[in-house]
């Protein structure tokens, strides 16, 4: 039957297997969106272990001021304070000096003169905060509304409801890099799931260095050809498996090795740097293959292209407990020029209208030294910024008191960003759900969340 396959079904199947670009994007479940589509896709830069506020985004000279001195326990008292708990609170002032850019005259650490040069296209919220003050659980709850695992990332669920207009390329793709601080901690796949949602919504990992993805070429003696009657094959038993028992699990595993034999012949071109010429590689500072921030970029860009749903880039060795002089200086010397790079690059191609860029950490850093270099997790007040797709350029929105302990002042959630993240692309919120233990399961949370209108053009 299986050698007959090919002369059958299977050949059915396998026609538009090998004939990828007459592939069909995937429709998601939202068959009319609820509001006018801003953005039609979303690049989310994740800066892993929490990049401390008072050294990129929010200045605060008191603080500096009060350099040594004992923080006022009318700040402290009664708070949570990881492991900084029980120990001396000294006030640490900022270690890097700011500088004003754009029209508004915008104050950000100096170390970020190329992102300072795009400021007017970015919206920065000095006020976020966030529920969790450990990695893994802030992490989840940055990616999936929810610090308990098993919940679908923002990534799952936007796919889920818009689908993908990429026809041989994931909906939703992961990169990941580390910088030269050497602290790899580890980031769980489990970051980018689908949860409870079907499971050809979660997302794929390529990998930014070698091989993007494991066994992407043919073993020694097999066609192309001959891969696809496999694959065709196997779906058209699996077809009529479905027919009998009608498994959303078994329409995933079809529609997953129908796209991963697309892979094989889209990722290599994807991943070729080499195609983009001097100027842009320049541009981004980024030489091919060398798996840098600034080369996820670029991917980034070459995915927004080719129509992938939901990217998202994580940079690791942010979280600072000692020498936070220093590395964020290191930090700095490896976004900088790749963040201005990703905004120019797309508006100068007419895209950055409708691609929602979000840099974003998973909490911030305390106002009190650790150690005496460094700071600890804070989950009262962090710094994230947005750009493209509706949202004002040039705004500071929101504030930290005035040694950056706390949002006060247009105080904003995660929830709130998820929010405004799904209203850009066309989604209230709080309609969009699915059904889970008997209950309707948002992105957004129920706890009230609000989308962040003053942002917004």
């Amino acid at each position: 039957m299986l050698s007959r396959s090919s002369q059958g079904l299977g050949a059915v199947a396998l026609a538009p297997l090998l004939r990828p670009a007459m592939a069909a994007p995937t429709a998601g479940v939202l068959e009319k969106l609820h509001l006018p589509q801003k953005a039609k896709r979303v690049i989310w830069l994740t800066m892993a272990g929490g990049p401390s506020h008072l050294e990129t985004f929010d200045p605060k000279p008191k603080l500096a001021e009060m350099d040594g001195k004992p923080m006022p326990e009318s700040f402290t008292k009664g708070q949570q304070l990881a492991q900084l708990q029980g120990k001396p609170l000294m006030c640490f002032g900022p270690q890097h000096k700011f500088a004003k850019f754009g029209k508004n005259q915008t104050e950000i650490c100096d170390l970020f003169p190329q992102i300072g040069s795009v400021i007017d296209d970015i919206c920065l919220i000095r006020s976020m905060t966030t529920d969790a003050i450990n990695h893994d659980p802030a992490h989840m709850f940055m990616n999936t509304g929810s610090q308990i695992a098993g919940r679908p990332s923002m990534g799952a669920w936007v796919t889920y409801g818009l689908g993908t207009e990429a026809s041989d390329l994931p909906g939703f793709v992961v990169l990941t890099s580390l910088g030269r601080g050497g602290q790899n901690q580890p980031i769980a796949a489990r970051q980018w799931s689908s949860g409870f949602l079907p499971s050809k919504y979660q997302g794929v990992q390529l990998r930014a260095k070698g091989d993007p993805v494991l066994y992407l070429t043919n073993p020694n003696g097999i066609s192309r050809d001959q891969q696809g009657a496999d694959v065709a094959a196997i779906n058209a038993l699996n077809q009529q498996h479905n027919t009998l028992i009608d498994d959303p699990e078994i329409a995933t595993r079809i529609a997953q090795y129908e796209m991963a034999f697309q892979m094989q012949a889209s990722v290599p071109d994807l991943m070729d740097l080499s195609k983009e010429g001097a100027k842009t590689l320049e541009l981004y500072g980024c030489q091919p293959g060398d798996g840098s921030f600034a080369s996820n970029c670029l991917l980034a860009r070459r995915l927004a292209e080719r129509g992938t749903r939901f990217i998202q880039l994580y940079h690791k060795d942010w979280d600072h407990h000692g020498g936070v002089k220093e590395g964020v200086a290191l930090k700095a010397e490896e976004i900088d020029r790749a963040c201005m790079a990703l905004i120019t690059d797309l508006k100068q191609r007419g895209m950055l209208e409708e691609t929602l860029i979000v840099w974003a950490g998973e909490f911030g850093r305390t106002p009190m030294s650790q150690g005496g270099s460094g700071r600890d997790h804070h989950n009262k007040a962090m710094s994230v910024w947005m750009a493209g797709a509706g949202i004002k350029g040039g705004l500071v929105h929101g504030a930290t008191d005035d040694l950056g302990y706390a949002a006060v002042d247009k105080v904003t959630t995660v929830h709130d960003l998820h929010a405004t993240m799904l209203h850009q692309l066309g989604i209230k919120h709080e309609a969009f759900s699915f059904k889970f233990q008997g209950l309707d399961a948002r992105l957004s949370g129920v706890e009230g969340a609000k989308v962040i209108k003053e942002v917004l053009v």
